[in-house]
């Protein structure tokens, strides 16, 4: 009798020609999800095919241990560099994929490495050999992003007014981005002390599309 009675809302939906809505992912599977997604390699080719002022970069993610790290959380390693420069890239982190500690969004922490250098093409190792130690890595993150569903993507931003920095005259930097099946939009951003933007997407985000899975 339960069971008849909690399909009458459903039957009375689907009768009426309503749709009955799926329910949310819960926050374990949306960890799962945004990590996929990160999860490849993309490039701002089409991008910078389309306005030469663009320039044509690489992001190479793969998934690797994490010496003592907690079962809730995925790691990523991450690598950019200009698709014509493939063996030195500008920008290599590892990323901390896990619920937020409200257990409302997934938080994205960026953590430095150690010696960068060390790690570099770490994704063209088997999947068995991509150990990193505790001592690989800082500490602390040096920036978070929360992410949260937003239909069939994923949409974050830095909390606050961004996360604070030593990179290229920059003292603070933000990032919006949004996750697509294909690919991700990216708006990095680095201010100096006065406010002014020094570096990174302006009208429009880097547009990375999916190469590989």
């Amino acid at each position: 009798m339960q069971v008849a009675r909690a399909l009458v809302p459903v039957l009375a939906g689907l009768l009426a020609g309503g749709a009955v809505s799926a329910a949310p992912v819960p926050v374990a599977g949306q960890v799962k999800e945004v990590a996929e997604r990160l999860t490849g390699i993309m490039a701002t080719t089409q991008q910078s095919l389309a306005d030469p002022k663009r320039p044509d970069v690489r992001m190479t993610t793969c998934g690797v241990s994490l010496s003592g790290a907690a079962p809730s959380a995925i790691y990523l390693y991450q690598e950019q560099a200009m698709s014509k420069e493939l063996g030195d890239p500008y920008r290599q982190r590892l990323l901390r994929i896990a619920p937020s500690p409200d257990g409302q969004a997934v938080e994205s922490a960026g953590f430095k490495l150690v010696d960068q250098k060390a790690f570099s093409g770490f994704c063209n190792k088997p999947p068995a050999e991509r150990l990193v130690p505790q001592a690989a890595l800082d500490t602390a993150p040096t920036c978070v992003v929360l992410i949260q569903p937003e239909g069939e993507n994923y949409r974050g931003k830095t909390p606050g007014d961004g996360c604070p920095t030593r990179v290229r005259g920059a003292e603070r930097i933000t990032n919006e981005i949004v996750l697509y099946k294909d690919g991700m939009d990216t708006q990095d951003r680095g201010f100096d002390a006065q406010g002014h933007q020094v570096w990174g997407a302006k009208e429009q985000p880097y547009q990375f599309r999916r190469l590989t899975p």
